[in-house]
């Protein structure tokens, strides 16, 4: 019950890229979880709660960049800690 004093609440809109304005660090120094409709996601990269949508990797493709390609999947987004 006292790790969860410690973890700071979850933000509406989360990116695992540290370049990101919507990067928090403090929340990585945590296991999350994240579902979209009912279904535990293990590959997203970035997630909106209030807009419904998750940004996953598509396959392999990389952008010109050398960044993984990300596909926009809608429905309903719920983050938790494990």
């Amino acid at each position: 019950m006292n790790e969860e004093t410690h973890r700071p609440p979850l933000p509406d809109r989360l990116c695992v890229d540290p370049r990101s304005p919507h990067h928090v660090a403090a929340v990585f120094e945590h296991e999350i979880g994240i579902r979209l409709n009912g279904n535990e996601r293990h590959d997203v990269e970035e997630y909106c709660i209030s807009e419904g949508w998750v940004k996953v990797p598509a396959g392999k493709t990389l952008d010109r960049k050398g960044q993984p390609l990300l596909l926009k999947l809608k429905g309903k987004v719920e983050a938790f800690y494990r």
